[in-house]
């Protein structure tokens, strides 16, 4: 889909959309009609038909020269990678799943390896058709004289409370083929934390740039980080395969062990690195056992069959029945996403050692860029519905799994503790997963008098449902 015939195509796929929610009743349930999905948050069943977004999942066009790319809402990044690498340039942020969108990138959250220095993905989003509770389709932009500006800077976080976006102008990078990797053992929280403050400010360790951080706590005492490089050359090594038996986690160990703390990847290996097992979560389905990765076809070894395989479980309930065969506690999920303030993140690692007690946790390192102040051409203010502090260096603490916790797991203790304990930091979560903050916290954490006004008038009837009633009562 490239130039004026996807532009074409871009334009009929629009006015499906339109056509399909007006088609939808008043007070039914809106939602998008998507095979795959990424969010954890249980959704209230519905016979109402999802609206249609058939042909809303492409690239319609990248300019080269002027370094940007115009996307539909529904485009994945997998499909946005393969568009953007054919010019050698990439998105500023990559999150780490293939089947993420880029519309869902931005109305809800994503997070990458170079998000230390290109903030999340809605900063570099020049402009945004988006689709409002109104029926209507308005372009949003950060300039001041939009009339829309203010949709667009309470967009980010919003997941499709104010709207579904269907076509995105973003800013791209180029690449080169490859990137080195350093992996870089550390035993003490505190110079985990100071090292990567370091290098957020400096851009390089030891002398030499660094283009992506990330790293992972394996146990108490034992945290690495990953410091990748862009480089044009693989100097006569062999570039990883992290999609077939190799698996990427066990790697970061195994190489420090060995004293080189090195590797090699494509930069599409590089970009997708994690997807192949779900960063460690494979684990839960055989996908790591040797014998098993064998006969596991490698197509299938990829973060959306995994999810498929976890909608599975919750329809029959098959590991909460084995449990309860082997008399074992009634489990918590407890999937998250949460932010600190780089110089809490000692703090919120041991706390999170002793009360949840789940390795590996994955770190990621991010400043968030801000908005440009309305009359200003210096001052950056927050973005609204993800109040972090611009220039301030934040790490992004993802853990996913379950804890046994017996039959108090139904009331969630510990999600609700990881809450308290992120805001007693500082900090913040993600919503694409369950919360439980009640109504003003909830609104004090993500302006909620601000998404009302907003909701307010591009939503007048009152169609999409609200972002507290989506995040906390799953509706």
């Amino acid at each position: 889909m490239t130039g004026e015939t996807g532009w074409e195509l871009h334009n009929e796929a629009v006015e499906r959309l339109t056509t399909s929610y007006a088609a939808i009743p008043d007070g039914a349930p809106v939602r998008l009609a998507k095979r795959t999905t990424n969010l954890f948050r249980a959704r209230a069943a519905t016979t109402v038909p999802g609206l249609d977004v058939s042909g809303l999942g492409g690239v319609i066009e990248v300019d080269p020269e002027a370094a940007t790319a115009d996307v539909q809402g529904m485009c994945t990044y997998e499909d946005l990678v393969d568009a953007t690498l054919a010019h050698g340039m990439i998105p500023y942020v990559v999150p780490q799943l293939r089947t993420i969108t880029l519309g869902g990138a931005v109305t809800g959250m994503g997070i990458e390896a170079t998000s230390f220095r290109s903030g999340l993905p809605h900063e570099s989003v020049l402009e945004m058709d988006i689709l409002t509770g109104s029926g209507e389709i308005v372009t949003a932009a950060p300039s001041p004289d939009n009339e829309h500006r203010e949709l667009f800077e309470t967009f980010p976080n919003s997941y499709g409370s104010l709207g579904y976006a269907t076509r995105l102008k973003i800013k791209l990078e180029k690449v080169p083929g490859y990137v080195a990797l350093r992996h870089i053992r550390f035993d003490d929280p505190g110079l985990l934390a100071k090292t990567i403050a370091q290098i957020t400010e400096a851009r390089t360790y030891d002398g030499v740039q660094v283009d992506g951080i990330d790293g992972v706590a394996f146990e108490p005492g034992e945290y690495y980080l990953t410091l990748a490089t862009w480089t044009d050359t693989a100097a006569g090594a062999t570039p990883s395969d992290y999609g077939g038996q190799q698996i990427y986690y066990r790697s970061i160990q195994e190489r420090a062990a060995s004293g080189s703390g090195t590797d090699l990847l494509t930069i599409r290996d590089y970009l997708w690195r994690w997807d192949t097992d779900w960063f460690w979560c494979s684990g839960a389905f055989g996908a790591q056992n040797k014998y098993v990765r064998r006969l596991w076809p490698r197509r299938l070894r990829r973060s959306d069959v995994y999810m498929k395989l976890i909608g599975l479980d919750r329809r029959l309930g098959i590991a909460d029945k084995l449990d309860a065969r082997a008399g074992r506690p009634l489990r918590e999920r407890v999937i998250q996403d949460i932010e600190v303030p780089v110089e809490n993140l000692p703090a919120f690692l041991e706390w999170f050692d002793a009360e949840i007690g789940m390795r590996p946790v994955w770190l990621c390192p991010l400043v968030s860029q801000g908005i440009a102040s309305t009359g200003s051409t210096t001052g950056r203010a927050k973005w609204p519905t993800y109040p972090l502090e611009p220039g301030r260096t934040y790490v992004n603490v993802g853990f996913w799994g379950t804890v046994h916790v017996g039959p108090d797991a139904v009331d969630a203790p510990k999600n609700r503790a990881i809450e308290a304990r992120v805001h007693d930091l500082g900090g913040h979560k993600s919503l694409y997963s369950e919360a439980f903050y009640d109504k003003d916290v909830f609104n004090a954490l993500y302006d909620g008098d601000n998404l009302a006004a907003v909701k307010a008038r591009y939503d007048p009837g009152n169609r999409l449902t609200d972002l507290y009633s989506k995040a906390v009562k799953s509706l």
